[in-house]
């Protein structure tokens, strides 16, 4: 059985990726970029905060949701793999993804963007809840959803320190450091989604195959 350090790590690089805090900083800067510091504070705790609360719900009650639904385990791996696989791709190809979709609003600006666009779908958008769901349904116990918990406090936690100081790392990276960054992550989200995929597979191909007998 996979210990609890070792599936937090997991947990955390699976996050990590699909969420970004670095891209998160950047479009944080953008949105308030003529705020002031004690404004660009108090939106980035709300956007943390709240996207923390969002994914730990799916995290904690993500396979009753499921079961509401009847929605197989191998059906969700498969079409959330899928999504992440689409979202990877994206981001190898620097295509503007759902973490800049709103990022060209002017609109956005002279709003409260805390919840929407930053909370959702910035840090807590449909490829973050599907990691979330993915992973807790694979979880080899009970017990496993803990280090997946913590994994999500740990990255939205860096989420906003680095939405905090996202002027510094607006400073500091450029546009061609960013695209390679995003690229890097993009691979390693594909990856991630095709064994989401194959762990899918193995799960539907044994239902298929008994209905069939």
């Amino acid at each position: 059985m996979i210990g609890m350090l070792e599936y937090f790590i997991i947990s955390f690089i699976a996050i990590f990726v699909i969420i970004n805090p670095v891209t998160t900083a950047l479009v944080f800067n953008t949105l308030l970029f003529f705020a002031t510091k004690q404004e660009r504070n108090l939106v980035a705790w709300r956007a943390a905060t709240f996207a923390t609360g969002v994914l730990l719900v799916f995290a904690f009650i993500g396979q009753h949701i499921l079961s509401l639904f009847s929605i197989s385990i191998g059906a969700f791996r498969i079409a959330g793999g899928i999504i992440l696989f689409g979202i990877g791709m994206n981001m190898i190809r620097n295509v503007q993804g759902e973490h800049h979709q709103t990022e060209e609003n002017p609109d956005l600006k002279d709003d409260d963007v805390s919840i929407i666009p930053l909370a959702i779908p910035f840090i807590s958008g449909p490829g973050a809840i599907a990691t979330v769901l993915i992973l807790t349904t694979e979880a080899p116990s009970t017990v496993h959803i803990f280090p997946v918990a913590l994994a999500i406090l740990t990255v939205t936690t860096m989420c906003y320190f680095a939405m905090k100081y996202s002027h510094l790392v607006a400073q500091r990276i450029g546009e061609t450091e960013r695209r390679v960054i995003t690229k890097v992550f993009g691979l390693i989200l594909v990856v991630i989604s095709v064994q989401f995929v194959i762990n899918g597979m193995l799960d539907v191909i044994p239902e298929v195959l008994l209905r069939l007998n």
